[in-house]
């Protein structure tokens, strides 16, 4: 690895951590030259798998794509960037589980909004507008509305 504030290669590695799952590992990480601390993530690369987009178009699934999505619907809450890995992680395992590589991106999006809603609902609003495509306000205040009438989807 590389340091961020000086670029050394030359590091060592503190702490190891398994995420809850097994599916990626977090190491806190030391640079030899600077002495600089930073972490970095270690994950399965999921090469084979396709998304069919609403218009039937296909492309390789992009895990970054997925983080950026959520980080901006979680912009300014109180949602830390670990709670958004093992979101996205989830999301990931559950398409894994339930799809072969052809993943329809309905799916995906369904199941970012199923888990932000448990995080926070905000961002799950913003998620959901861009998402469901929002044309005017009203669809948006029914999207809340809904927020206090129905109970959350079970996993």
């Amino acid at each position: 690895m590389r340091c961020p504030k000086c670029t050394s290669i030359e590091d060592k590695v503190i702490d190891s951590r398994i995420s809850k799952e097994g599916s990626s590992i977090r190491r806190r990480r030391e640079c030899l030259e600077c002495g600089h601390r930073y972490s970095t993530t270690e994950f399965i690369v999921r090469e084979d798998l396709v998304v069919i987009k609403r218009d039937g178009r296909r492309e390789d699934f992009d895990r970054e794509k997925l983080i950026r999505s959520a980080r901006a619907a979680c912009q300014k809450r109180p949602v830390d960037a670990e709670q958004i890995g093992m979101l996205i992680e989830d999301v990931i395992d559950a398409l894994e589980a339930h799809y072969d590589t052809d993943i329809p991106s309905r799916a995906i999006g369904d199941a970012v909004m199923q888990r932000l809603r448990k995080i926070d609902e905000v961002a799950y609003v913003r998620f959901a507008s861009v998402y469901k495509e929002f044309r005017d306000v009203s669809e948006f205040m029914q999207e809340i509305n809904a927020l206090d009438k129905k109970p959350e989807a079970k996993d």
